[in-house]
């Protein structure tokens, strides 16, 4: 496993140049296409030309390539690649350093991603395991009924539900009573940076609504296929004890998909909060991509798209090497 697990890693490289080259030339398209973005910060009330030179220059968008449409401008991203992989991600338009931006963004919503992969993981898989020991009973109907409900609800709506129901009539009602802070930041309508844990753990479970349905779905259909299979038959027959049955026996062979869905949602986690985060005013890598985005801040983009590529590619790692603990016929050479 060991070496399938470098070889893994070594193809990580050009994955990772060919996104940065990717981003570099829609970029480079973008200038071509659109113009300056520098004229675009100043909108109706442009400044002298000269600062408009000052800036360009400023923010190296003063290579000649730039002006040739459909020219990639290799020798630029040459330049701006030995810039990376010092550490230097430039400026954005106020000036302020791109890498501190991200630092100051990516660990926020990474608690967030970790805890809602955490709900989604725990109170799925118990909740899939429940309704697939019960079978047509209520705890399965209640199961299905509320998985149901998770995916289908826009996060918005629970989101803002969740605000109003936790954030303020049950928050109102704790800090009337004299909770402690943390208890307190837990039922809060927005991030509290005394409590970075504590503020997260709503809009965790609001993140992980939709994928926690479908990890409950999946499991309890995975479930009630192995316990109907010849292996589980064998091992009842065998006399081991019902949670042995289910635990090793049934609930280690329907886990694969599920794994596999969990590792897909971790990427998709860090880079898909912005709603979420706009509805609890968490200042993440969403909100900060939203704002890039609308003001064409081009530099912090191209710092946080490699980073959540990075993410991706390391869930799919974990994902695959997840694979050999559970089903121990998969083996890497």
């Amino acid at each position: 496993m060991g070496p399938y697990a470098v070889r893994r890693l070594l193809q990580f490289i050009p994955v990772l140049i060919g996104t940065l080259f990717l981003l570099h030339y829609m970029t480079v398209l973008s200038f071509q296409i659109n113009g300056n973005p520098i004229r675009a910060i100043f909108g109706d009330r442009q400044p002298p030309p000269e600062t408009i030179e000052a800036l360009t220059r400023a923010f190296g968008l003063d290579d000649p390539c730039l002006e040739q449409p459909g020219n990639p401008c290799i020798g630029m991203f040459v330049d701006r690649m030995g810039n990376y992989f010092r550490g230097d991600f430039g400026v954005d338009f106020n000036q302020q350093s791109v890498i501190d931006l991200v630092k100051r963004a990516a660990p926020i919503t990474l608690r967030l991603a970790l805890m809602a992969i955490v709900f989604e993981a725990v109170v799925g898989i118990l909740a899939g395991v429940l309704a697939g020991l019960r079978k047509d009973r209520f705890a399965d109907n209640f199961v299905r009924v509320a998985s149901v409900l998770a995916i289908s609800v826009p996060i918005f709506v629970v989101g803002v539900l969740t605000q109003i129901t936790f954030g303020l009539y049950v928050g109102n009602w704790v800090r009337d009573r004299g909770a402690p802070d943390w208890v307190q930041a837990i039922f809060s309508v927005s991030y509290q940076s005394d409590h970075p844990w504590a503020s997260l753990v709503f809009p965790a479970m609001v993140l992980a609504a939709t994928t926690l349905g479908i990890v409950a779905r999946m499991t309890r259909t995975g479930l009630i296929e192995s316990l109907r299979s010849d292996y589980v038959r064998s091992a009842k027959a065998k006399g081991l004890k019902p949670r042995r049955v289910v635990g090793i026996h049934a609930l280690r062979n329907c886990l694969i998909p599920v794994v596999t869905l969990i590792g897909i949602d971790i990427g998709g986690l860090m880079g898909g909060a912005l709603i979420t985060e706009g509805i609890y005013n968490i200042p993440g890598v969403g909100g900060l991509v939203f704002q890039s985005v609308r003001n064409g801040e081009t530099a912090i983009i191209v710092a946080v798209v490699p980073l959540l590529v990075l993410v991706y590619l390391m869930a799919s790692l974990m994902v695959d090497l997840l694979y050999a603990v559970l089903d121990p016929r998969i083996r890497y050479e």
